[in-house]
């Protein structure tokens, strides 16, 4: 399709192609004076790992898509507006993508297919497309007059946005929100970024699985892939891709393992199961029961991303840090963040709330079910183990020597003790004791360490989105029933998983923000509603 006709003139476009020839589509994209200011190409792929995955491109005006599903899955769970659509080798797929498809495209979207069914040309008249064939090839307009969709988002019509929080959130969405063209000013309460959960020697990212691959697995593959090609493009971050072997807990946990293994057939560079002599050669400590390698999974330093995040935000950042506790206030369409004093020090018609625990003292937050959940990590000098090439963990992670000390932990208490503390480190120690089978590691050890508070949500997701109206009234049966803050966003509730959250979460919430199509399917962005917990409670229970 000669894609340059239907672009001109136009802010944002985006292609769906069923077999997009990535190279040719850019080519002609950047040929072209009057092409687009954005593009965005969503395309099928076959891919080892199920799911939707957007590529990091070198230009921050391109997005590409590639949806691993049939072509009924992928459309029913693609949140996106198409412009222009192209269908060729679908002759298998049978009608009922139609009306799904007929549902995604803009007014106006204009579609070419090739090697159709009769039946399929057929629907797609009766969906709202205007066709015409010639030969083997069918053009069509979407000339539907249907009326707008109540989930259609609406964009802020000025593009500057308060980020309150410098941690791993709120770092990823200045620089996705910056990347888009946004203007930023990023309210930090103490003098430098990731001073509180972001501010472990260490942060380990690696993928969840499970046997019936649910949504936290399913969201915690999309958030790992991502970030490694996110990091890939961000710069130099102090951080190894040096793997991380999963140990299996006994025999029992073991088998589910290895059912896990046969069930999904994971690429091995994703995820490979190995068995007991295999593993413990690898890992350097006794394996009896086997374990899982994440190859590309690592370690960083969450202050190091927090820095690259925001040196690639630019001139559209302002940092606002050492602000002390801040309030929010809703004037005139406009977010003002007021300091200790009530002076207003920043206003804009969006704020993003990425502040952990910091939420649960803002009026409008603090109803969201967030808990504070303490986590104390011991560190352990170099020498005191044996030289690890891996990261480990089962019931506790141990890293390898990073500037002369290993990390291990993290503990997960339920009190607000600050302090360090010996009964943490020896919960810690003997974890790893376990893990490495050396009961005297650590015995003679200082106290050393750090104290961070997770921001931790009931079903232990994050909260990406706009936040709900905690003061609205009546039954609300779905999402769209709830009503929302106008222009307040959250990114919360990220535990002990920031690093691996924080890239995914941070560029869903953009797509949100500029009416974009997202970066996930349609089920796994509404699991993180910030929305879901009030849904839940407010839902009228089935009676009989």
């Amino acid at each position: 399709m000669d894609w340059q006709v239907h672009w001109r003139g136009r802010a944002h476009f985006t292609i769906f192609d069923t077999r997009l020839d990535v190279d040719a589509v850019l080519a002609a994209w950047r040929a072209d004076p009057q092409r687009p200011a954005r593009l965005h190409l969503i395309s099928l792929a076959d891919d080892a790992l199920p799911g939707f995955r957007r590529i990091p491109q070198p230009d921050a005006a391109v997005t590409l898509d590639l949806l691993s599903a049939p072509l009924d899955g992928a459309l029913a769970q693609l949140d996106a507006r198409l412009d222009a659509i192209h269908l060729h080798g679908i002759a298998g797929q049978g009608i009922h993508f139609v009306r799904t498809l007929a549902r995604l495209a803009a007014p106006g979207a204009v579609l070419r297919a090739t090697g159709l069914t009769a039946p399929q040309a057929h629907a797609l008249g009766g969906a709202g497309f205007d066709c015409h064939a010639n030969g083997d090839i069918i053009d069509g307009v979407f000339t539907s007059r249907k009326p707008p969709s109540p989930w259609a988002r609406k964009a802020e019509p000025e593009r500057s946005a308060i980020v309150i929080g410098a941690g791993l959130a709120g770092c990823a969405a200045a620089e996705r929100l910056c990347a888009r063209g946004w203007q930023v000013t990023l309210v930090e309460r103490h003098a430098e970024a990731a001073t509180e959960a972001s501010g472990n020697l260490a942060g380990i990212t690696m993928p969840l699985l499970s046997k019936d691959d649910n949504i936290m697995a399913r969201l915690s593959r999309a958030a790992f892939v991502y970030g490694l090609a996110y990091w890939d493009r961000l710069g130099p971050i102090k951080g190894a891709r040096c793997g991380v072997v999963q140990l299996a807990r006994d025999a029992q946990h073991a088998q589910v393992q290895r059912e896990i293994a046969a069930a999904r057939d994971y690429p091995a560079h994703f995820a490979r199961w190995m068995e007991a002599e295999e593993a413990g050669t690898l890992a350097g400590v006794p394996a009896p029961d086997g374990a899982w390698l994440f190859p590309q999974a690592g370690w960083a330093r969450p202050s190091s991303v927090c820095a690259a995040m925001l040196d690639a935000c630019g001139p559209g950042l302002r940092r606002l840090f050492g602000a002390g506790s801040v309030t929010l206030e809703r004037r005139e369409g406009q977010w003002h963040v007021l300091n200790a004093d009530d002076h207003s020090i920043a206003h804009a018609p969006v704020v993003v709330v990425a502040s952990g625990n910091g939420a649960r003292q803002l009026a409008q937050t603090a109803a969201l079910p967030l808990a504070g959940v303490r986590g104390q990590v011991t560190y352990l000098a170099e020498g005191a183990l044996p030289p690890l090439s891996h990261v480990l963990c089962r019931e506790a992670y141990l890293t390898p020597a990073i500037d002369g000390w290993h990390s291990l932990g993290a503990s997960y208490d339920d009190d607000g003790d600050p302090a360090l503390r010996v009964q943490s480190q020896h919960e810690n120690l003997e974890k790893i004791r376990s893990l490495l089978a050396a009961p005297g590691v650590g015995s003679d050890a200082p106290l050393a360490g750090r104290v961070g508070f997770r921001c931790v949500a009931p079903d232990r997701l994050p909260l990406v989105g706009a936040l709900p109206d905690p003061d609205a009234h009546g039954r609300i049966e779905r999402p769209r029933d709830i009503a929302r803050l106008p222009g307040l966003y959250g990114l919360l509730g990220y535990a002990s998983r920031g690093l691996s959250w924080a890239p995914l979460a941070a560029e869903l919430l953009a797509s949100q923000l500029d009416n974009n199509p997202l970066p996930l399917e349609a089920e796994l962005a509404g699991a993180l509603d910030p929305a879901r917990f009030l849904l839940r409670a407010r839902r009228r229970p089935v009676t009989f």
